[in-house]
């Protein structure tokens, strides 16, 4: 059962590795470098910034906020998020 949980984790890892460079880049010329959702000039921290708000994914990729982008664009963002604080070595 363990090696079952194990490569199931495995795989999300891999398969959410993908998503993240499916759909973020960051290009010196785009952005000063800053982390973007390929195809255009949305800043991932943008989207991290409204989820820290309480703002919901359905309202973040609706009219009101960033229509083209999808459910994936915000998972990607998470998924930065968390391999961003997974390599920091210090907390201030």
């Amino acid at each position: 059962m363990r090696l079952t949980r194990d490569v199931c984790r495995v795989k999300l890892i891999l398969m959410t590795e993908q998503t993240m460079h499916n759909y973020i880049t960051a290009d010196p010329k785009i952005c000063f470098g800053k982390p973007v959702f390929k195809g255009t000039r949305i800043a991932v921290y943008l989207v991290l910034e409204l989820l820290e708000a309480g703002v919901t994914v359905k309202e973040i990729i609706s009219a009101d906020y960033y229509p083209n982008l999808t459910m994936k664009h915000v998972q990607a963002a998470l998924h930065y998020a968390v391999r961003t604080a997974q390599n920091q070595h210090s907390f201030v």
